[in-house]
């Protein structure tokens, strides 16, 4: 029995989910911007259709998205993080197996009846996810990976395939590859595509085409496996368990340029009390961590400066990790400087089983135990109740130095307040 790669992708996901949330969105133009309000890194297919470009910053475009009557909406990743999660746990209840790609793909594997057609199973799959998300998607059929992001690309291009696109059991795919340029496809960075247009090959199905040995001598085994998977042979296994997190970084943007010491410290003790959110999420500590400021690199003199620290016993203790990183505030801070950006690098994770203890810093079992409770306790009630309903002093009352959302939207499915109130 053949077994089929599916690419299942999110179309529009941030702009999607804000309309899901808020039907009156809902056949008009919206777009998403990016942290502090920065840049368009989203668009539904009515602002597309518009022409407005990916990247173009938003005080740029003002004038033209009022015009438009388009309806902007701050990013608002705690919504997106949870319709992904959902969107997920639907797809694996209609797939063998699952790999989650990012927060908007999937590829999932599964095999083909009898007839090869997977078309009435794609259609209800689309069809579910539309009724019971609101999330239009788009499913790309292939015998690997690389022909199902093929195939994928082509569902979202071709109109009359309603979404839908099925590489391996279509009329003549040498025709359909030769409309995707070398640039799109799936592995094909700046410098190979170079490389391949130099030598005549300029779309997906010259590449499959050409000798195998050229290609390897520029790209090594690597490539030779792309040139595979566009040949119809599954190469790249479908990774069902992510591995586990090297480092994990939480870093923001200002809503305005910060000069004082007290904010700095408010922002990085913010910073690395989400990063011990993360870690203890992840099951994993932490036995160093690093810091850094910077200011913008589109003024004169610009400053950036970073501090480490390493930890006598790895952790993920909101506490310890706060004890590491405010000392090192002061190393990086520098007066008069006009800082546009912070962050927080929490490195060399280990995992929550093992615990290599020091023989020079004594820590009971008990003492331990007491810790990690107290923990989850305060993962516990701000998952609960929000996050900020248990916080830590050094994070400051009244910041004014926040992310600017000026046009976040409701998120229905992670906060109380915005869930819809029905007066009947």
């Amino acid at each position: 029995m053949a077994i089929a790669t599916a690419l299942i992708d999110g179309n529009n996901f941030y702009a999607s989910c804000e309309q899901s949330l808020d039907p009156a969105l809902i056949g008009r133009p919206v777009v998403v911007l990016s942290n502090n309000d920065g840049c368009i890194v989203a668009r539904s297919a009515e602002a597309r259709a518009l022409g407005i470009a990916m990247g173009t910053p938003y005080f740029k475009a003002r004038k033209d998205l009022q015009r438009n009557n388009v309806v902007v909406r701050s990013s608002n990743y705690a919504l997106y993080a949870d319709m992904s999660q959902r969107m997920m746990s639907l797809l694996e209840a209609h797939c063998e197996e699952l790999e989650i790609y990012s927060i908007d793909e999937a590829f999932g594997r599964l095999s083909r009846p009898r007839s090869d057609e997977l078309l009435p199973w794609a259609r209800r799959l689309r069809t579910r996810v539309r009724q019971d998300l609101g999330l239009p998607i788009a499913i790309g059929l292939g015998a690997s990976k690389g022909q199902a992001k093929l195939a994928n690309r082509l569902a979202k291009q071709v109109v009359n395939h309603a979404g839908i696109f099925d590489l391996s059991r279509c009329d003549n795919p040498d025709q359909w590859l030769e409309t995707i340029a070398i640039e799109d496809v799936w592995g094909i960075g700046r410098k190979l595509s170079r490389w391949c247009r130099l030598r005549g090959v300029t779309n997906a199905r010259q590449l499959r085409d050409m000798p195998s040995g050229e290609l390897r001598s520029r790209s090594g085994v690597v490539g030779l496996r792309l040139q595979q998977e566009l040949r119809g042979y599954a190469c790249l296994p479908l990774e069902l368990a992510p591995g586990p997190k090297q480092e994990t970084c939480v870093s923001r943007s200002f809503s305005h340029p910060i000069s004082s010491l007290e904010e700095l410290r408010e922002a990085i003790a913010s910073y690395v009390v989400r990063a011990a959110e993360k870690l203890r999420k992840q099951q994993q500590r932490a036995a160093a961590l690093s810091i850094y400021t910077r200011t913008s690199p589109f003024v004169p003199a610009f400053y950036s400066q970073a501090a480490s620290q390493k930890l006598d016993l790895p952790s993920n203790d909101t506490a310890v990790l706060l004890r590491a990183a405010l000392p090192l505030v002061e190393r990086i801070f520098q007066p008069h400087r006009q800082l546009a950006k912070a962050g927080v690098l929490m490195q060399h994770l280990q995992s929550n089983d093992i615990l290599q203890t020091h023989l020079m810093v004594p820590i009971s079992e008990e003492h331990q135990h007491k810790r990690e409770c107290l923990m989850q306790t305060v993962d516990r009630l701000n998952n609960r109740y929000g996050r900020g309903t248990i916080q830590w002093a050094a994070c400051g009352i009244h910041t004014t130095w926040m992310m600017r959302r000026e046009q976040l939207g409701p998120a229905a499915t992670t906060r109380f307040k915005d869930v819809p109130t029905v007066h009947a």
